[in-house]
């Protein structure tokens, strides 16, 4: 298990096997595990390091990377996977979006988007391969197109904010939230539960994923798994909604 920031410089932080285990403790509401390397190499997916995390994972499991075809994707549903998510493959062949929700159901098919803001237009854009390549697609774009073609959830993951703990881009997560109606959930910069709450406040009800946050603990960013409690979590949900009223 690594942690990067701005998708550049992976730190090891631990054995993932390991982690499952902290998180199930913790009662962690839903886990997702990105294999950031798989397409780069142009490699299946580890089928055999998927089902150790599923056999072990006592949540919900999301697992994305290398997945490019329907059989990979019912394979790993079979693993005890609950859901599939596309990324490079999702931009480079949508159809298999719709393929895939025919195949294993709408509601396991999570379509990922790398966002990353070009500063000369001001445009989100979306990339690929890691953040290694620039599809000149707009984030937008692609998130309608995924919700038009079936996929049940679309998770908006910043490059810009990756790893930085600096806060949510709550400009992009409110442009995603106005242009689609699917659950949507952001990725990126999250560095406090804070970081949650403005995020909830600002687009109401949004899935709130974290990386750093959830694997890092102090200034010094020592690894210390952890997780909100209920009654954390309760409040954050409470001042969302008064923010709202």
């Amino acid at each position: 298990m690594v942690k990067t920031v701005c998708f550049k410089d992976p730190k090891y932080v631990g054995d993932p096997i390991n982690a499952v285990k902290i998180f199930n403790e913790k009662e962690a509401d839903e886990l997702a595990v990105f294999d950031i390397d798989v397409t780069v190499r142009a490699a299946e997916p580890n089928f055999r390091m998927i089902s150790k995390l599923a056999a072990e994972c006592r949540m919900p499991l999301c697992y994305g990377g290398g997945v490019k075809t329907v059989s990979q994707a019912r394979q790993i549903i079979g693993l005890g996977v609950e859901k599939i998510a596309l990324s490079s493959a999702a931009v480079e062949t949508p159809e298999l979006i719709a393929e895939t929700a025919r195949e294993i159901g709408g509601q396991s098919v999570v379509v990922v988007i790398d966002a990353k803001k070009d500063h000369q237009t001001g445009q989100y854009l979306a990339w690929t391969h890691n953040g290694c390549q620039k599809t000149g697609r707009s984030v937008v774009d692609l998130a309608q197109q995924a919700e038009s073609l079936g996929a049940g959830e679309i998770v908006i993951n910043s490059i810009d904010q990756d790893g930085k703990m600096k806060g949510y881009d709550l400009e992009l997560a409110r442009l995603v939230r106005q242009s689609v109606r699917l659950p949507i959930s952001l990725l990126g910069g999250a560095g406090s539960l804070s970081d949650i709450g403005s995020l909830l406040a600002t687009c109401g009800t949004v899935g709130a994923a974290a990386g750093s946050l959830f694997v890092f603990k102090g200034p010094y960013k020592a690894v210390l798994i952890n997780y909100p409690e209920s009654s954390t979590k309760e409040q954050l949900f409470a001042q969302k909604t008064n923010s709202k009223s």
